[in-house]
């Protein structure tokens, strides 16, 4: 298995911070963002790791990461030179991912120091794997439609919620990952949406649901990056 982390976008939600420092970039406590998807992946067992990273921000990502070593990991970089979705984002990982299962994490997305999913990349044969998270604002998120622990669809930012489980950061794709992004279109905000990739896993019976209690935050904005810093923060006393 390999991974993807996504690192682009325009973090136009951190604005001013973002005008001259990328997201992941930015300290989540006592490390660049980044880091924490990282070391995720290095403790899961992965070791190739492809990172998307914004137009005119890759020189920053290759003096702070360089080639992975200090995290017992291979990396390689892609440029998104558009944002046009995270369906869009995982599909510029095509030549380095293709004919491979992966896992991928969305770089502002943090989670519990102790979250473990070597387990579930170890044991993972077919489909794909969702993660799912209990929240109080579910409208913000792309939300599962479930029957007991069965996923029957995602919709994405609904004004009514049929659950209060976000879908978090973090999927694992089987081999058939690109050919099924090639069959989506865009939706109508003009993007190439991985809740209509979930979906296509979903309607076929492949998609499996993991619920997740423990930490985990979008840190996209000023109060969740702030929440996290005082998360992590927390932990070293």
């Amino acid at each position: 298995m390999k991974a993807i982390i996504l690192a682009g976008g325009n973090g136009t939600r951190l604005r001013p911070l973002t005008h001259c420092l990328h997201k992941t970039v930015l300290p989540v406590f006592d490390k660049p963002m980044i880091y924490y998807s990282l070391e995720l992946l290095a403790e899961s067992g992965v070791r190739d790791v492809c990172i998307v990273v914004s137009r005119g921000f890759a020189s920053v990502y290759l003096q702070l990461l360089g080639s992975g070593s200090e995290f017992g990991l291979n990396l390689t970089y892609k440029i998104q030179d558009e944002a046009l979705g995270i369906a869009h984002a995982i599909d510029q990982c095509r030549s380095e991912i293709e004919g491979d299962d992966c896992i991928v994490v969305l770089g502002d997305n943090l989670f519990d120091r102790g979250f473990n999913v070597k387990d579930v990349v170890t044991n993972f044969e077919t489909g794909c794997e969702l993660f799912f998270k209990e929240v109080h604002d579910p409208e913000r998120f792309g939300v599962p439609t479930l029957d007991g622990k069965k996923v029957l669809k995602i919709t994405e930012k609904p004004e009514q919620p049929d659950t209060n489980y976000a879908c978090v950061g973090l999927y694992i794709f089987d081999k058939d990952l690109f050919t099924h992004i090639d069959t989506l279109e865009p939706s109508a905000r003009g993007e190439y949406e991985v809740t209509d990739l979930n979906n296509i896993y979903i309607s076929n019976g492949l998609a499996r649901a993991n619920f997740y209690d423990g930490f985990w935050i979008d840190a996209g904005t000023h109060d969740s990056l702030l929440k996290a810093n005082q998360y992590f923060y927390s932990l070293s006393n």
